[in-house]
């Protein structure tokens, strides 16, 4: 049984990791007004959760307790102002992406449906 983040396709994990750096530069990139790469992508996304945790009001709990002492709640929040952007971006890029390579399959099985439909009406 394979782990559940394994990636059984290695083409796979390169073209998502392509496809992360993309929807990256074009949510933090641009946020932060510098080019997002595999080298700093890490220490760019860490910066971009301090900056939530402070918004929110959790940096000093975080400096005293520790990320590993904080409630799903709280690591949530800031999940969802940095995160959720990031995630959310990448999942409407595969959808768009799956509904461009399934729209040609879905108009020839429409094509051959109406096909049949008009040979059986002859």
């Amino acid at each position: 049984m394979t782990g559940r983040d394994e990636i059984l396709e290695p083409k796979a994990k390169q073209e998502l990791d392509k496809l992360k750096m993309e929807v990256a530069n074009e949510t933090l990139g641009r946020n932060m007004d510098t080019e997002i790469s595999a080298g700093n992508y890490e220490a760019a996304l860490d910066k971009k959760k301090w900056e939530a945790a402070e918004a929110l009001g959790l940096k000093d709990k975080i400096d005293a307790e520790g990320w590993e002492n904080m409630t799903t709640g709280e690591v949530g929040k800031i999940g969802g102002k940095v995160g959720g952007r990031i995630g959310g971006q990448m999942v409407k890029e595969l959808i768009a992406m799956a509904e461009s390579q399934m729209a040609p399959v879905a108009d020839e099985a429409t094509d051959k449906e109406a096909v049949d439909a008009s040979s059986r009406g002859r």
